[in-house]
């Protein structure tokens, strides 16, 4: 996973993600999680969808990659950027939501159960969950990265013991139905 770590590296993320953002997932995040709510983003990268979480939500931004994290403090000095992995989540603070846009699709199956126990942790009584996933079956490596593309019902299968299923749908963002949007509320 040193595809972020570098600077190049990092360059060639943005420009490929360039015109993209999760826009359309934060309007449907805002029709479970409440304006003011505190917001852990995981993965924050370039901040594309930082930016527009940060209108509507508390947010404190996450990577794994000190490389976007350096930028991030450099362009918004005041903000709130955590170095975690999406995995361990090792941080103390308690979260009203959590979002990811294409982040846990880098971990394996194992991972993933370990990251939805973390969520559950971090997150208030109540808290929303709003994940998107590459869509299909199997694994790959794509650029020395991991990507582990999922079906619906497994997603289910991974966060119903933990959270209540408020939506799961496919959307097109290369091609029609290739990925996936789940968000979840906090059981107990």
């Amino acid at each position: 996973m040193d595809y972020y770590k570098t600077k190049e590296s990092v360059d060639e993320y943005i420009k490929m993600a360039e015109g993209h953002s999760g826009a359309a997932l934060i309007e449907k995040l805002k029709k479970f999680l409440p304006k003011k709510s505190s917001l852990l983003e995981l993965g924050t990268g370039p901040g594309t969808d930082w930016k527009l979480l940060s209108t509507d939500y508390l947010v404190t931004g996450s990577d794994n990659s000190v490389e976007f994290l350096n930028r991030l403090i450099e362009r918004e000095p005041d903000a709130e950027f955590l170095e975690l992995n999406a995995t361990t989540i090792d941080t103390n603070k308690k979260f009203d939501g959590i979002y990811s846009n294409k982040v846990l699709h880098h971990l394996n199956d194992q991972e993933l159960e370990h990251s939805i126990g973390r969520q559950t942790e971090i997150l208030n009584p109540g808290g929303v969950i709003c994940h998107s996933f590459w869509k299909g079956e199997g694994s790959e490596v794509f650029k020395g990265l991991f990507v582990n593309s999922h079906m619906e019902k497994d997603l289910i299968t991974y966060f119903e013991p933990f959270f209540e299923v408020l939506l799961i749908e496919s959307y097109p963002e290369f091609d029609a139905d290739d990925s996936i949007l789940f968000i979840g509320r906090k059981k107990h």
